[in-house]
């Protein structure tokens, strides 16, 4: 997982355990609940020290929206597309974002008209003179 620097503080904070300790390895994310026995996910999925499963995208969609109005897609849009617009290379994007196919990847780089200006003031080539 990449952290942009505004949210390389949170880690710390959830990764904490209330005994003070640090979580070393497990989900991130965790679910307020333990899972019931019927629904038990995988092994990978649920925190060796907390026994909480991680938290699914569907109940992560809950808090964020309730809270900051935003939906996950929105946030990994919205960061991928100010890469775009800071004319970082579509092949750094596409590895920001995990995708492996460009044509994905490109519905990020929407240039703005600040880029378009820009772009625009490069010369062509030179004309041929006959």
């Amino acid at each position: 997982m990449y952290w942009d620097t505004g949210t390389a503080h949170l880690p710390p904070r959830l990764l904490r355990l209330p005994d003070g300790s640090t979580r070393t390895h497990g989900p991130l994310f965790l679910s307020e609940r333990r899972p019931v026995p019927a629904r038990r996910p995988g092994a990978g999925d649920i925190c060796p020290h907390t026994g909480r499963a991680r938290l699914g995208y569907d109940r992560a969609r809950v808090p964020l929206d309730t809270y900051a109005g935003l939906d996950l897609y929105q946030l990994r849009h919205s960061a991928a597309t100010h890469l775009g617009e800071a004319e970082v290379p579509l092949q750094l994007i596409m590895g920001k974002t995990r995708r492996k196919n460009p044509r994905t990847a490109m519905r990020y780089v929407k240039p703005g008209a600040e880029a378009i200006a820009k772009i625009t003031t490069i010369p062509g080539p030179p004309r041929r003179t006959q």
